[in-house]
């Protein structure tokens, strides 16, 4: 799992057939003090995510393949979750 930032929204008039219907959008990848961290990543969106919310991502290809119902679709990365707000433990 990735936490990272929506950062905007991928455009395409040609993609893969598995691809139809779905959003893809570029994340940037965070550290656990919400500072951008290594490049920017593709993720299908399924939920909607806004501009510059923070999201969770998971980087296993196979829940994607199932979600486009394709195991030949090329993106692996999904957002499973909208964050509402990090907790941070007392130590």
């Amino acid at each position: 799992m990735i936490l990272a930032r929506v950062d905007g929204v991928i455009t395409s008039t040609i993609s893969h057939p598995s691809m139809h219907g779905c959003r893809s959008v570029i994340c940037q990848p965070l550290d656990e003090n919400g500072r951008a961290e290594g490049t920017p990543i593709l993720a299908l969106d399924p939920l909607s995510a806004g501009q510059h919310q923070q999201v969770l991502i998971s980087t296993d290809g196979s829940h994607t393949r199932a979600y486009v119902g394709d195991d030949k679709s090329p993106l692996r990365n999904i957002i499973l979750a909208i964050v509402d707000e990090l907790e941070k433990e007392n130590v």
